[in-house]
């Protein structure tokens, strides 16, 4: 979901720069710096962004650069007084030396120039929407190299917990055992206290049944394998769009069986197995987040 883009068109008399950076978030959150030339852009801009960005933490900056020397331009001369006044306080407040060109400090300031002509030409509109066309275009391109890259790590993740799962199986066979012999040799502790075996036999195979973990394995290797099909094809170098939500959600699911895995293994072995489940897992989850 992260990303940065940046756009540059031309009307006859200005030039407009955008650039978007979006970071991640479960809904769209955009913030627009526009200037007021532009103001009445806003609304039809907040609707193309949202079609393309569907979901993050987005900011917008629109610089115009006025390029035709014909165009009436004058000066504002509040705004530079502004500027000129919190620039001498921070020379003060942070012992800074003064600029050394008052002129060119203050005119390269935003906002420092501005026309007569108070609502926007229909050319310099159509070179805004192209700027943002671009700009949108190149952060969906970061989004897709970013993709690419999370692609591999989620299957190198899921082959690191299915490796691991692997290893689960020859503890979980001598645990049993090891189970088995420990509850024999404190009943032959208990001198004259008769017991019936066959009854003891039903209690060892109810008590082992309890801690067996068949079915968490299988349904943790359910989850492992829908969550790679949710991710994509697997000849597909980027995560499906619209998936982010949904692979929340399974790792939540594999999470769940890896817990119950590691409450039953009564093994430190298999319990040291699990933590580098939990690990893996964890680092699944956290860029999750950043998957549409």
């Amino acid at each position: 979901m992260t990303g940065f883009g940046r756009g540059s068109a031309e009307s006859a008399s200005k030039k407009i720069t955008i650039e978007v950076k979006s970071l991640n978030s479960k809904q769209l959150d955009l913030f627009m710096r526009v200037p007021s030339y532009f103001r009445e852009m806003e609304i039809e801009a907040r609707n193309v962004a949202s079609k393309v960005l569907e979901r993050g933490k987005v900011e917008m900056a629109v610089q115009v650069e006025h390029t035709a020397a014909s165009e009436t331009l004058s000066l504002n001369l509040p705004t530079l007084a502004n500027y000129k006044a919190q620039i001498s306080r921070m020379k003060e407040e942070l012992g800074l030396p003064e600029p050394s060109d008052w002129y060119a400090s203050l005119l390269r300031l935003p906002e420092v120039w501005q026309s007569k002509t108070e609502e926007a030409a229909d050319t310099d509109k159509a070179a805004f929407l192209e700027a943002l066309r671009i700009a949108l275009e190149a952060l969906t391109d970061f989004r897709i190299t970013e993709g690419a890259k999370l692609y591999k790590f989620f299957c190198e993740k899921i082959a690191n917990i299915r490796a691991l799962l692997e290893k689960v199986e020859p503890f979980e066979k001598s645990r049993v055992e090891k189970i088995r012999q420990r509850l024999e040799e404190q009943l032959a502790s208990l001198r004259g206290v008769d017991y019936d075996k066959g009854r003891l036999e039903q209690e060892l195979i109810f008590y082992i049944e309890k801690l067996d973990v068949s079915e968490e394995k299988l349904r943790l290797r359910s989850h492992l394998d829908y969550f790679l099909a949710t991710l994509g094809a697997a000849d597909s170098p980027r995560p499906e769009a619209g998936q982010g939500k949904k692979l929340g959600f399974i790792a939540q699911e594999m999470g769940r069986e890896i817990n119950t895995l590691g409450s039953k293994s009564n093994n430190a072995d298999m319990q040291k197995i699990v933590v580098g489940m939990k690990d893996e897992l964890e680092q699944i989850k956290e860029q999750v987040l950043n998957v549409l």
